[in-house]
């Protein structure tokens, strides 16, 4: 169940996601939330550091992993643009996230582009780990999408 405190954070994640776009990147973009506060947000970097694995998520996860304890990681809300593919659901998985929202579903991914990922949804890769993670989304889904709309029909992309 999403709160509007959930909204608010989404719209904070589409503004990353907007921000990766400008910066010439696809435009995906993460925070964590952990006590009612931002601790970390994260943007797309997959073009500009030529890293085809700069995904938000996965840099967060990464972050989470490193300096925040376990307890702290357990109690954290990851807010993304778009629900985290197979390699970042692991990532969030292996962190030990609380908590994942997102806006845009993998699922509506293929109505903007042609989708080359993994048709595994988040929720079920950390199903299938037996993991603990609480998957809700989406939220502000037509907004999230009005963004990728946006990208991918501009051709200004990879």
């Amino acid at each position: 169940m999403t709160t509007e405190t959930d909204n608010r954070h989404i719209r904070t994640a589409l503004e990353l996601a907007e921000a990766a776009q400008s910066a010439g990147n696809p435009p995906f973009g993460s925070l964590l939330v952990l006590d009612g506060s931002v601790i970390q947000t994260s943007e797309n970097t997959t073009v500009t550091d030529e890293d085809i694995t700069a995904h938000p998520e996965l840099k967060l996860a990464r972050y989470a992993a490193t300096e925040l304890s376990e307890s702290e990681r357990a109690e954290c809300t990851m807010y993304t643009s778009t629900e985290p593919c197979a390699m970042c659901a692991s990532a969030i998985y292996y962190s030990g996230l609380g908590r994942v929202v997102y806006s845009v579903s993998g699922s509506s991914l293929p109505r903007v582009r042609d989708d080359r990922g993994i048709d595994i949804s988040c929720d079920e890769v950390i199903e299938r780990a037996n993991g603990t993670t609480v998957v809700d989304g989406p939220v502000l889904e037509s907004d999230g999408l009005d963004i990728l709309r946006r990208y991918y029909a501009s051709g200004d992309r990879d």
